[in-house]
């Protein structure tokens, strides 16, 4: 009995034990999870970061060597070629670029000549002694080319460059004869004052009686130069000068200026009776009139080649004065006269005061008309 109730307390105290088991068993997983995990989460950590770290500064170094690498060897490569390419025809361009410069200063030249009325017989002419003075100097120099323009030109003008020579077969008888409008009238006063310089005694013949103030006019500059005109209202013009070289012939006049009446080339009638003054003029003094002078406006452009065609035509022109050149007129004409019909210019007009009519000067006047 008593062994059987043994037994029996023995197995009521054995449920105790399992608890004892368990919370051995659950004492030692309890801190085993936490330092595992403990364990594991230390572990990682560090490790993590040093991957990451580690891989992160691998590639970072490693890309910009690459890049730099790449970068640095095409770098000295390409502008050594663009170099080497820029330096060959380097030389090369100049010698085109100045081609280039030569024609365009040509044609540029060509338009000046051109626009200053100088003609295209004579623009072609001075164009191409350039051209052959250039190739045959080897001048590259634009300035030196105008030096070398300018020079052809003087060396074409002197042939006209001829000044006026007075003898001493007085009177002379000086004819002065061109259009309407050309400045003859204040060339005769300008004249005289001229002529008064060099001692010479001058009469003026007012042989325009066509046009009421011409008259006028004359007296007006023979009062400022103290110079007897000879003048008739209404009258003919060649008993006007007829009178006056008679006079100049009694009272040893040196110089005697007639003035004519302006007349268009195209009127027959009026060139026909033109040479009728000359005619008388010749019939009074044998040798009269030493000078014909026609004078041109340096604004009439091409058509002065025209009126000295036909004055020289009717009354063999000896002497030219080219006036109003301080206006818009470059004065190219006188070259174009120079090249196709070759007469001697005396004077050239470059204002309106009474001193503003000076001799004919090939290099003077080029300085002026190319600047």
């Amino acid at each position: 009995m008593f062994d059987f109730l043994k037994k029996i307390i023995q197995k009521k105290d054995k449920p105790p034990q399992k608890p004892k088991k368990v919370q051995a068993k659950e004492k030692k997983p309890a801190p085993q999870k936490p330092k595992k995990v403990q364990a594991k989460e230390k572990k990682p950590a560090p490790q993590k970061p040093k991957k990451v770290q580690a891989k992160e500064k691998k590639p970072a170094p490693q890309k910009p060597k690459k890049v730099q690498a790449k970068e640095k060897k095409p770098a000295p490569q390409k502008p050594k070629k663009v170099q080497a390419k820029e330096k060959k025809p380097a030389p090369q361009k100049p010698k085109k670029v100045q081609a280039k410069e030569k024609k365009f200063f040509y044609d540029e030249l060509e338009m000046i000549l051109l626009t200053a009325d100088v003609g295209i017989s004579a623009t072609t002419m001075l164009i191409e002694e350039t051209k052959e003075k250039v190739k045959k100097d080897k001048v590259t120099d634009p300035l030196e080319l105008k030096k070398i323009l300018k020079g052809c030109l003087v060396e074409l003008l002197k042939k006209i460059e001829q000044p006026l020579n007075i003898d001493n077969s007085g009177p002379f008888v000086m004819m002065i004869v061109g259009v309407n409008g050309a400045g003859k009238t204040t060339t005769i006063g300008k004249l005289t004052k001229i002529f008064q310089s060099q001692n010479k005694k001058v009469l003026i013949a007012a042989g325009d009686t066509f046009r009421a103030a011409a008259v006028e006019q004359l007296s007006v500059w023979g009062e400022r130069n103290n110079t007897q005109v000879i003048a008739q209202q209404n009258g003919d013009p060649s008993a006007v000068i007829f009178d006056a070289v008679n006079s100049a012939k009694s009272k040893n006049i040196d110089i005697v200026l007639a003035d004519t009446a302006g007349r268009l080339p195209t009127q027959k009638n009026l060139i026909d009776e033109i040479t009728k003054i000359k005619r008388v003029i010749t019939k009074c003094h044998s040798v009269a009139p030493q000078e014909v002078m026609l004078v041109i406006d340096a604004n009439t452009g091409q058509n002065a080649i025209n009126q000295l065609k036909i004055f020289n035509d009717a009354l063999n022109v000896t002497g030219l004065i080219i006036t109003k050149l301080d206006g818009t007129a470059k004065g190219g004409i006188v070259a174009a006269i120079a090249k196709d019909q070759p007469t001697p210019l005396r004077y050239v007009g470059v204002g309106e005061k009474i001193d503003d009519l000076k001799v004919f000067n090939a290099e003077d006047y080029v300085e002026g008309m190319i600047e």
